[in-house]
């Protein structure tokens, strides 16, 4: 099933969670404003993960910022978040009044062409709020994002447009996975914000 953008907030799951697209939320002088800021500012490092027991470093650069200087595990691997810098808090504020949520930290992901992905996983680390909203902020290259129910295998895919945002909440994660496939139709980078809520 293939689902393009819309001027509405959609629901794009039929079923088993909430994920509602709000369309582009950020202009164009905004998405080039934030863009050069983050690609410059953002403490990227390559990400890292143990998979069977090996390490694996990434092409794909990430960060995590946020209220404290909080430790945080995901893949077998645990992190320190930065501090907050005024334009993450400036993005927060949009994305928080968009998505009538509330959010203390944010993973940000560097995509330098679509040749770099992201494998199907849900979000449901322990520390993460139960069930909570994780908002998708994107900047750069557009690109096709993937869902996949975790039992009957339905797929639901859509484009996530330059400044638009997508927010993930109420059982998505418990029973979708999502992914960001390669492509090699993509040349351009693409910054992903994704701000979410951390139990400290």
């Amino acid at each position: 099933m293939d689902l393009f953008s819309s001027d509405k907030i959609t629901n794009i799951l039929p079923f088993d969670g909430v994920t509602n697209y709000h369309g582009i939320v950020l202009n164009k002088q905004q998405c080039d404003f934030y863009y050069q800021q983050l690609f410059n500012k953002i403490n990227w490092k390559n990400d890292e993960a143990i998979i069977f027991g090996k390490k694996i470093i990434t092409k794909r650069k990430v960060a995590w910022y946020g209220a404290s200087e909080y430790s945080y595990t995901y893949s077998k691997v645990t992190k320190r978040a930065n501090l907050w810098i005024p334009e993450l808090l400036e993005l927060k504020a949009i994305v928080e009044q968009e998505s009538n949520e509330t959010y203390n930290s944010c993973l940000l992901n560097l995509y330098h062409s679509g040749e770099e992905g992201m494998a199907y996983h849900s979000d449901g680390e322990k520390m993460m709020k139960k069930n909570g909203a994780i908002a998708s902020l994107s900047l750069g290259a557009e690109r096709k994002f993937s869902f996949k129910h975790k039992e009957n295998k339905q797929r639901i895919d859509i484009v996530l447009e330059r400044g638009s945002l997508l927010v993930m909440k109420k059982g998505t994660q418990t029973h979708w996975l999502h992914r960001l496939p390669p492509t090699k139709k993509v040349h351009s980078p693409r910054i992903n914000l994704t701000f979410r809520t951390i139990e400290l």
